[in-house]
């Protein structure tokens, strides 16, 4: 929804709100409504014939939100859509003589947004409303801790599945959605990670609702995640396109973001890189910035090209690299981001594919490899792997000047026997530089 230009014009009449399109709105149609609804909002959206004028205003005793709709009919086949969320009812009928009224039986009182789509792609003009909860809880705060020693955390990994709600995203052969197959496959990548030691998943959306883009990468912003994964699946006008591919911000992403985040107050106020830009000059913030984004593109292409090779051995890649888009779901400046198009859904034989669970789980496999392979390599402080990452550390010896096998085995508390026998020594005399490994327990 990013880019589209504003077509209305507000106008504020006590606690009603009436908007009126640009150019002046001519008799409209409105041929069907869909309501779809997530953890943070629900959302309706009319599909209507073109511009049109309407006013949105609330009602409580009980909860109500009304929308007028001037000069509009409904079309022969529109049927009125079951309550979801924050919608427990609709209703809907003739208001006056050319109008037309729209009610919302409401949970609880909301805050509503409202705005018209011009059409786009297979979409014709469509009336968007979006409802959110007027009272919300103030988000708990997390108190960073200190771990006490030989404690580690899980890594969090972000999963995004793309598309969602109005947006089905691209259609295979079959009639397959993508926003279907990219939450089947994101929640399997959460369930195998789940399973791992060390690491725990976070979805984006579990169920069949839109989000915008920015509010996806956010969220992994907020829960301090070490990684993000944004699940796609590829199409293409000629159907023979096949291959798995990763995609990584490209540099012209990353500067576009740069320019926002340094425009913009409430973004400077944040942390980025664990830093808050908004008590620095100009310069420095810039600075402050360009060495977060860096260090976490850097990152990404680093987890990208893991993800890729484990991907490779589970299928054909569409090209034998990881490649770069300006994906505003990677925009992340301080969580290293990676977008995995899983197969081309426009692509019969790997249609069929997507819609097995068993290919699916060896999708989610690849996957989960290359980013536990990343972890391995690149440890998060405090982190479980970190911690694996000392104790296999702790395990070889490295001899130095002036070492016997006694002096080595009186160091880690164990006997010049099992040290001897761990290594296949047939004598005690060692040299300078030789690895040694210590038996455990």
């Amino acid at each position: 929804m990013d880019g589209y230009a504003p077509v209305l014009k507000r106008f504020v009449m006590g606690t009603a709100l009436f908007l009126g399109a640009l150019p002046a709105a001519h008799a409209a149609e409105i041929k069907a409504l869909r309501v779809w609804a997530g953890p943070e909002y629900t959302r309706a959206v009319f599909d209507v014939s073109g511009p049109l004028d309407y006013k949105l205003f609330d009602l409580s005793g009980p909860d109500r939100l009304v929308l007028d709709l001037r000069s509009s009919t409904f079309s022969a086949d529109y049927g009125v859509a079951e309550g979801k969320g924050l919608l427990k009812a609709i209703r809907s009928g003739k208001q006056g003589k050319d109008d037309l009224r729209v009610v919302f039986d409401l949970a609880e009182g909301v805050r509503p947004k409202s705005f018209l789509l011009p059409p786009a792609e297979k979409f014709g003009y469509r009336l968007v409303l979006d409802l959110y909860p007027k009272t919300r809880a103030e988000p708990v705060k997390t108190v960073e801790k200190i771990l006490p020693p030989g404690a580690s955390r899980n890594v969090v990994v972000t999963i995004d599945a793309g598309h969602g709600g109005d947006d089905p995203g691209s259609i295979g052969a079959t009639g397959t959605y993508e926003k279907a197959i990219t939450l089947a496959v994101a929640r399997e990548l959460k369930r195998v990670i789940d399973k791992e030691p060390g690491m725990s998943a976070m979805l984006t959306r579990d169920s069949d609702f839109f989000i915008p883009h920015k509010e996806r990468y956010q969220k992994a912003r907020d829960a301090k995640a070490d990684l993000f994964v944004s699940i796609h699946a590829d199409a293409f006008t000629k159907s023979e396109a096949r291959g798995s591919s990763v995609w990584v911000l490209s540099p012209r992403g990353a500067t576009s973001e740069a320019a926002r985040w340094l425009a913009d107050s409430e973004n400077r106020a944040d942390l980025v890189g664990g830093v808050s830009l908004d008590t620095r000059d100009d310069t420095l913030a810039a600075v402050l910035l360009d060495l977060s984004q860096g260090a976490t593109m850097e990152a990404s292409n680093a987890v990208a090209t893991q993800v890729h090779a484990a991907m490779r051995r589970v299928g054909p890649t569409h090209k034998n690299h990881v490649e770069r888009a300006n994906f505003i779901v990677l925009r992340s400046p301080d969580v290293p981001s990676i977008l995995v198009e899983t197969a081309f859904i426009s692509n019969p034989a790997e249609e069929r594919r997507l819609n097995n669970p068993a290919e699916r789980t060896k999708l989610a496999d690849a996957i989960l490899d290359g980013i536990r392979n990343y972890f391995r390599s690149t440890p998060p402080p405090g982190s479980w792997f970190a911690l694996e990452s000392n104790r296999v550390k702790a395990s070889r010896h490295v001899v130095s000047r002036g070492e016997s096998l006694s002096i080595i085995a009186a160091q880690h508390g164990i006997s010049v026997a099992s040290l001897r026998s761990v290594n296949k020594l047939a004598r005690d005399s060692v040299q300078v530089g030789e690895v040694l490994e210590i038996p455990q327990g």
